[in-house]
């Protein structure tokens, strides 16, 4: 016969309190945003070891001086003497001379006249092309998108031909803005010569390749704007649209009131990619032309890092980065406001 074995319940209750039971009431008890932010957790520890720990890695570079004191070791401490150096000119004769013609150092450079300063020649460079393609990848985007959002015969071979550019690779678009207007190979360059529009060597013209350079962003990014807006347009309700037609609404006012209002939230995200890209951009002006012609911030990153300039170049990294940061605060601020105050 067995023999049973009496239980306080002791046992029972510390299985029940134990702290992986505890955990699980803890977070059964977690509100649905702050369990969201549980379950993303993972992904944030990863995302901040990945970025932010080569930021504040090039912060802390930024903070020395460029001349290393031995192998794989930066210079003396300077605290934020790069930086004021940058933003007052001081560095101009130091970066002019890896990078930048004499006609930007003498303050002629056609986009920044009397701007003598090449960091300062670069950030107002840098500001002409990112307002000025973002703003015209926008309105083409949208274009395209209301396209394709109708619908017709042959709309699968239109949505082929305008997402096409985005598949082409940097280095190849380059080469073929490169070529196209290149004297005595591109055929364009003849006549828009004789239209007034470029001079006989675009190329090596600042006004003529920063022009080249906008067309050739925008012939590429105008399609990634297209696919985004498309799918906030392929997200609005067709009833709304055809209550508004039985309200006697003209089709610019469906737009208006309809269109618009619920594909701006999806605009200003691609907006906000688009712009990050923009303030970044260094190859296709290498590949289409060179920094010496249209200099930007990572031109000036680049030249300064090849000429072991470290804490120059890693001070102008991190103004380039803090700007972005800028960009990105104003256009969530912007998103925030378009969804009510919440985001």
């Amino acid at each position: 016969m067995a023999t049973e074995h009496p239980t306080d319940g002791t046992d029972r209750e510390s299985r029940r309190s134990g702290p992986y039971v505890r955990a699980i009431r803890w977070m059964e008890n977690l509100g649905e945003t702050s369990f969201a932010y549980l379950l993303l957790s993972p992904a944030l520890l990863v995302l901040a070891v990945i970025a932010f720990w080569p930021l504040l890695r090039t912060f802390e570079l930024s903070l020395h001086a460029d001349q290393l004191v031995g192998t794989g070791t930066v210079g003396e401490f300077v605290g934020l003497t790069n930086y004021v150096e940058l933003l007052t000119g001081q560095r101009a004769a130091l970066l002019v001379r890896p990078l930048l013609p004499t006609v930007v150092w003498s303050g002629d450079f056609p986009f920044v006249h009397g701007i003598k300063e090449p960091f300062h020649a670069a950030l107002t460079v840098t500001f002409i092309f990112t307002i000025v393609s973002v703003f015209f990848e926008t309105l083409i985007g949208l274009g395209q998108a209301l396209v394709l959002d109708q619908d017709f015969r042959g709309r699968r071979w239109v949505r082929v031909a305008i997402i096409l550019p985005w598949a082409v690779p940097i280095v190849i678009q380059g080469m073929i803005f490169y070529l196209l207007f290149q004297p005595n190979i591109g055929f364009l360059v003849e006549p828009l010569q004789t239209l007034g529009v470029f001079t006989s060597t675009p190329l090596s013209n600042s006004v003529d390749s920063m022009i080249i350079l906008v067309f050739a962003d925008v012939w590429k990014t105008s399609a990634f704007m297209a696919l985004l807006i498309l799918a906030g347009l392929q997200s609005i309700d067709r009833n709304l649209y055809e209550v508004a037609r039985v309200s006697g609404a003209t089709r610019w006012q469906q737009f208006k009131m309809i269109t618009l209002p619920l594909i701006l939230p999806t605009v200003m995200v691609a907006m906000l990619f688009r712009t990050i890209g923009a303030l970044r951009i260094y190859g296709l002006i290498e590949t289409v032309t060179s920094c010496s012609t249209v200099p930007s911030l990572s031109c000036l990153v680049v030249s300064s890092f090849s000429s072991r300039q470290y804490g120059t170049a890693a001070a102008i990294a991190f103004i380039t980065a803090a700007i972005i940061a800028v960009a990105v605060s104003v256009y969530i601020a912007k998103f925030a406001d378009t969804q009510g105050g919440g985001f």
